[in-house]
């Protein structure tokens, strides 16, 4: 049967145990017609990169799949069916990763801070230093006193 990677999002004002439940329902959904989930996580509460029908944050939910197209269609359909589902979407693999997947693994985020600096936006660990300049008399060239020179005074 095919691999498929399935991830989709939930409306922010539903509970944790409410997502579950979502999680739940699709994979009965799955098995009823012939599929099996290899694994499923749930990778909370987070933030839209844009608003989906007016929401801002969103509930992530991944599923690992081996079912046939048939059965992904079917739950597919439910989701477009269920108000609290904004958007999914399903990729097929030619095989699934062992252990948690790329957004579980919080190592991997740690090395990330540590190997860039982790200095946020702009604290530093910039080709300067962080310096952004010195002062202001320092980048000008410097200003004569007179104010009417090179003009002719008749």
């Amino acid at each position: 049967m095919p691999l498929y990677e399935h991830v989709f999002i939930a409306r922010h004002d539903i509970s944790a145990q409410q997502m579950e439940a979502l999680t739940e329902s699709f994979t009965g959904v799955l098995k009823e017609n012939g599929g099996k989930v290899r694994n499923t996580e749930y990778w909370g509460l987070k933030n839209l990169a844009y608003r989906i029908k007016k929401n801002r944050k969103a509930h992530y939910g991944y599923l690992q799949l081996d079912t046939p197209h048939a059965a992904l269609a079917e739950m597919e359909r439910q989701m477009t069916l269920n108000n609290d589902v904004l958007r999914f979407m399903s990729i097929r693999v030619d095989k699934h990763e062992e252990g948690p997947s790329v957004m579980m693994r919080k190592s991997d985020r740690d090395d990330r801070k540590t190997r860039h600096g982790g200095g946020g936006r702009f604290g530093g660990g910039g080709r300067d230093g962080g310096s952004r300049g010195g002062p202001r008399e320092d980048r000008r060239p410097p200003r004569s006193d007179t104010s009417n020179s090179g003009r002719d005074q008749s």
